[in-house]
């Protein structure tokens, strides 16, 4: 008797997944579209990063020393050491582009700041002979936008950045030239940015379709912008090389002005370039 207790217990373990399948129904796609998960994620980040050096190394090299990334105060601006206040947020939009968004807490631009003890070519790697390039390189500035975009469909990554540089000072050494108060700002209300023939501050219709009192308008004329694509694709021209690293720059909108450009010491005057686009330039770039 006790035997058959124990195989009927058997039997109704082993029967019961069956049973419950027989009340499952298979979900149409109507059904399927309307569950939902968790609408990406979000990263809260404050950091400061420092690298004693990086190197690239192939016949020669090429050495960056002493890097120092973190917030405004690091080069001597208004705000904390900190690179803070970030909140990364992603997600995979419905046609299966990964999307990335670097945004702010607090819905201001995010105060940056680096600092560069050098860059030099070294000989063989070895630095028994080297060349200083660039050194004691300070700048700071905020960042307005930056997002990144993998398309499902062309395969490219898509970035697009707002940014300014309030303050950058560095040395050329080996042409012993200065570069004091570097600044580099938006091309601002009175450039043509779509090429409808009326400047941002002229358009009665915002740039782009945008309202000129809008905060996209604002981010636009009043930060750097840069906007680029990058992918594997072939070389350009009468090239043959294929599976290339391809940079294509859709745009870049800037004004820039060097407060004083020093040789020995001495300042030879300031420079300033007003609406600078750069528009329509592709890279490719491979070994050889």
């Amino acid at each position: 008797m006790k035997g058959l207790k124990k195989i009927a217990l058997a039997t109704a373990v082993a029967a019961a997944p069956f049973a419950a399948h027989a009340d499952l129904k298979a979900m149409d796609d109507s059904a399927m579209g309307n569950v939902t998960g968790q609408a990406g994620v979000t990263i809260e980040l404050e950091t400061k990063v420092s690298i004693g050096q990086f190197k690239y190394t192939d016949e020669g090299s090429f050495a960056v020393n002493d890097i120092v990334l973190g917030g405004s105060g690091v080069a001597g601006g208004t705000g904390t050491e900190l690179l803070d206040q970030l909140k990364i947020d992603i997600d995979v939009a419905d046609d299966g582009d990964a999307v990335i968004h670097v945004g702010t807490l607090d819905g201001n631009p995010i105060d940056w700041g680096m600092t560069v003890g050098s860059m030099e070519l070294l000989a063989g790697g070895t630095g028994s002979d080297s060349t200083t390039l660039i050194s004691n390189m300070s700048g700071y500035g905020n960042l307005a936008q930056l997002d990144f975009r993998v398309d499902t469909a062309t395969d490219h990554l898509n970035i697009v950045a707002a940014f300014d540089v309030q303050d950058m000072d560095f040395d050329v050494e080996f042409l012993g030239i200065g570069i004091r108060d570097m600044v580099i700002t938006g091309a601002g209300g009175n450039f043509d940015y779509d090429g409808d023939g009326d400047v941002m501050s002229a358009d009665a219709d915002g740039e782009f379709g945008l309202d000129p009192t809008s905060q996209e308008a604002q981010v636009l004329a009043g930060f750097a912008n840069v906007n680029l694509d990058v992918y594997k694709g072939s070389g350009l021209g009468a090239s043959t090389a294929t599976d290339v690293l391809r940079i294509d720059v859709n745009n870049v909108y800037m004004d820039m002005s060097i407060g004083a450009v020093e040789i020995g010491g001495t300042s030879i005057g300031s420079f300033a370039i007003d609406n600078l686009a750069v528009t329509d330039t592709k890279l490719a770039v491979y070994g050889k």
